[in-house]
């Protein structure tokens, strides 16, 4: 029996209504990055994020549930730390929302972000800060901390990137001088 792959999920809540929760998901420039361009609270929007050199990605909104739930579908995607740039193209990103305790439970997935995936550590850990720090903050305080723009600072999270970066450079160095001895 094969076994289905382990999409990321993980789940967070937060003090503030469904409603809420589902306007600061929607609001894809106050959590995730500043350079975010194009239509995020509209079905068949579309819209570009992109973080330096690091990261660009085409998305599409495919469903939007007020205070239940927002889906978009990757259309193109790049990373500068990987070889396979399809890790993340056609995976669908959710954001299911129900009511808790009188505020708001947020279960993501990312249908598609599988362990078997090489930029899976990085991006497990990036969504992790993203949803779990910036977007969380978004939705009880009003303020995220999205990527800023090209010129700002990175986010904690970024350092991940970097370390997985230098170590593939590395190791195509080190490949290269030793077929050239």
């Amino acid at each position: 029996m094969m076994q289905a792959p382990q999409n990321f999920t993980t789940t967070f809540t937060v003090d503030r209504t469904p409603h809420e929760a589902f306007e600061a998901i929607t609001n894809v420039g106050g959590w995730w990055s500043q350079e975010v361009e194009g239509v995020t609270d509209q079905v068949g929007g579309e819209f570009y994020h992109r973080y330096k050199d690091v990261h660009r990605s085409t998305i599409r909104v495919t469903e939007l549930v007020p205070g239940r739930k927002v889906a978009w579908r990757v259309l193109d995607n790049y990373f500068n730390f990987i070889e396979d740039q399809a890790e993340w193209k056609d995976t669908e990103i959710v954001f299911e929302i129900s009511e808790k305790d009188g505020g708001a439970e947020v279960r993501f997935t990312h249908v598609g972000l599988v362990p078997q995936y090489e930029c899976y550590d990085v991006c497990s850990n990036a969504w992790g800060g993203y949803l779990g720090g910036s977007l969380r903050n978004l939705i009880n305080t009003g303020k995220g901390q999205p990527n800023p723009k090209e010129d700002g600072d990175a986010p904690a999270h970024q350092h991940t990137a970097t370390v997985l970066r230098a170590k593939r450079w590395a190791t195509s160095l080190a490949g290269t001088e030793s077929r050239s001895a």
